[in-house]
């Protein structure tokens, strides 16, 4: 491959990254409304594009339905009723598989997202999200273009390779360590520790997704994000991500999520319950 064609989408892409980093940076930092409202939307525009992906019918009762049934979960998780949001995943079942996978995914990771932003030390629990899922990607694709070298899942994802996998591991773990150290939150070995794993989940989800186009017969989710696809294209990291970090801040304890340790998570401290009733934690 030639250094040309290594780089050619590389001016694209991080145009559409500035511009996502920018919108998401703003709506993170503002919280509240415009930050729930950027989820909600998301979540909606997820169901869209995955229904559509396996072309699901939606200008019809069934598709409204689809489409609308991650919004009232995230509704309702924004009244406090963070429990029924989550158990709203199965009743979705009834739409049989695939049908009902883009709803799953849609309020798994959007009810994820709303819950990190609403603990106390919500900006910075998105944040150290975002920040590894990030850097997972972009020093993949970094990594995977400077040295190359034998592909990662050849059957599954062509353009991955070890290399790539092991940079953005790296990465992931670094982002992870700074924001722990940065924020003054936690501790460092806790934010490299969780930042690698987050990444180890976030290329998990990237290597799902993949697999999922391939078995579709598609390239790209959508064409909604010059240079990177569609929105399960370019979040699919960070909605493999984001549930982990949302279970492990259960066994913080009112801590940041990436101060857990493994004593947290065996001794009992992990069965700590979601709360219910009033309005959300913010």
């Amino acid at each position: 491959m030639s250094g040309s064609s290594r780089w050619s989408d590389l001016k694209l892409r991080l145009s559409s990254a500035v511009i996502l980093v920018t919108v998401a940076g703003t709506c993170l930092w503002q919280g509240g409304m415009i930050y729930n409202a950027l989820i909600l939307l998301a979540m909606f525009g997820l169901v869209w594009e995955g229904e559509t992906l396996i072309r699901q019918p939606l200008p019809t009762w069934r598709g409204i339905l689809l489409l609308f049934w991650p919004l009232v979960s995230g509704v309702a998780a924004l009244r406090g009723e963070w429990s029924g949001a989550f158990w709203m995943v199965w009743p979705s079942l009834v739409f049989g598989v695939p049908v009902c996978i883009p709803v799953i995914v849609s309020i798994l990771g959007g009810l994820s997202l709303l819950w990190l932003r609403h603990l106390p030390a919500g900006f910075e629990s998105v944040l150290f999200v975002l920040c590894v899922v990030i850097a997972s990607d972009s020093f993949a694709y970094l990594f995977g273009r400077i040295f190359g070298g034998p592909k990662l899942a050849p059957s599954i994802s062509p353009g991955k390779t070890r290399s790539g996998a092991i940079g953005g591991l790296m990465g992931a773990s670094l982002a992870g360590g700074v924001v722990a150290w940065l924020s003054g939150l936690g501790f460092v070995g806790g934010g490299l520790f969780w930042g690698a794993v987050l990444g180890i989940f976030s290329q998990s989800g990237d290597l799902i997704e993949s697999a999922a186009k391939r078995r579709l017969g598609v390239k790209d989710s959508g064409t909604l994000i010059p240079g990177h696809g569609g929105l399960l294209d370019r979040f699919d990291g960070l909605l493999a991500a984001a549930p982990l970090a949302a279970l492990l801040s259960l066994a913080a304890f009112g801590q940041v999520f990436w101060s857990v340790t493994p004593a947290d998570l065996v001794g009992g401290s992990a069965y700590h319950t979601i709360p219910q009733g009033g309005s959300s934690h913010d």
